[in-house]
């Protein structure tokens, strides 16, 4: 069981589990956060900068707005379990908050979201900010300008729900949001809790994994309540999970073309300085080519345990970075189908042409100038 194991010295092998202080109120566990930001075990341990407390996003008022140093918004809620809003309403109203940050300006979001905040804070913009805040590294003012208005445009965000205490209702929520949404945002459930010990103050902050294939809860032949088994989806970097995935669970069906298809995507993430994340769950993996400007990707690479191999391509994300590809991929090798499942070529010849559309479409993507025929690799 989690928590803080207490000792009292009076017998060495008797050890009680501590009772959390409860907060008095929301206000102090905002506090905390606002205060120390680097409490949070968040996905990726990045280096949060606040931005300000009660921030006007829209109708409403984020609790905390944060940025990463990649420039990334972060959207920070904190609620405490008693309070109803803790198991839906937190979610409709952070996803309120990233819908009205989407398509904002840098210039808009720090002149009229932002400038009383950053005004009380010292700062005459976010750059200033996460320049003070993160001295140990250089911070390029165009690129992170730049970026911070890419992850706008896209709205793609860090969502974070700190509470003292979660719920099963949540949790599927934000799992289910987490499944569905790989493209734009990262979600982190975090719970928080304070012990005393010896008249010092403890910090016991909590990821929550969050996983769409949970088990409900069960129950025995007695009819005791069991309790519920999570399975953690496990995300990587590279495709080396991937690849002992397929090698250890993926059935013989149509390996020669998955193996194919990974080897582009590894040609292609060092051509083009490309991410791959593997992410390995209890019945399929998948591989993501990801562009690393503005963390998304067009298309997905999967590989189920008891079927073949499949391709998903996201059609918002060749629209906005490689809308000259769709034609040529609609027209000559998968028509109508840039966007949702791709069939899988069913010749070599069909594949190879495939996959060379596709390394045309991240070129686009990532600015990379086209191939001559000269540079092309022979047929």
């Amino acid at each position: 069981m989690a928590g803080i194991w207490i000792n009292s010295g009076t017998d060495e092998t008797r050890w009680t589990l501590g009772a959390p202080s409860p907060f008095p109120d929301e206000k102090t566990l905002h506090g905390l956060i606002a205060e120390n930001p680097q409490l949070l075990p968040l996905a990726g341990s990045p280096q949060l900068t606040i931005l300000g407390s009660e921030v006007q996003l829209g109708t409403g008022y984020a609790d905390i707005l944060a940025v990463e140093p990649s420039g990334r918004p972060a959207i920070i809620e904190v609620k405490l379990a008693k309070n109803s809003e803790a198991r839906r309403a937190i979610v409709a109203q952070v996803l309120a908050y990233a819908a009205f940050l989407q398509g904002l300006t840098v210039e808009n979001l720090e002149q009229e979201n932002l400038q009383a905040h950053l005004s009380k804070a010292g700062y005459g913009s976010i750059l200033e900010a996460v320049q003070a805040n993160d001295q140990d590294r250089e911070v390029d003012a165009d690129s992170f300008s730049a970026t911070l208005q890419e992850f706008l445009d896209h709205g793609n965000f860090r969502l974070v729900l700190v509470l003292d205490d979660t719920s099963d209702e949540l949790e599927r929520i934000l799992a289910y949001m987490d499944a569905m949404t790989i493209q734009a945002l990262t979600i982190d459930l975090i719970t928080m809790s304070i012990y005393e010990v010896n008249g010092a103050q403890i910090a016991l902050p909590q990821p929550v994994v969050l996983d769409l294939n949970a088990t409900r809860a069960q129950t025995d032949p007695s009819g005791q309540k069991l309790p519920a088994r999570r399975q953690k989806r496990v995300r990587s970097e590279g495709s080396d999970a991937f690849r002992h995935w397929v090698d250890e669970e993926a059935s013989g069906e149509g390996r020669e073309t998955l193996d194919r298809i990974v080897e582009w995507a590894e040609e292609t993430a060092n051509l083009l300085n490309i991410r791959l994340i593997s992410s390995i769950g209890v019945n399929d993996a998948t591989l993501l080519p990801k562009i690393r400007s503005g963390n998304v990707s067009m298309v997905q690479i999967g590989s189920n345990r008891n079927g073949g191999p499949w391709l998903f391509s996201f059609r918002g994300v060749f629209e906005r970075r490689a809308p000259n590809s769709i034609d040529v991929i609609e027209k000559e090798i998968t028509p109508d189908k840039v966007g949702g499942l791709i069939p899988i070529p069913a010749t070599d010849e069909v594949l190879e042409a495939f996959l060379k559309a596709l390394t045309a479409a991240y070129r686009e993507a990532t600015g990379a100038p086209p191939l001559s025929p000269l540079q092309e690799p022979p047929a």
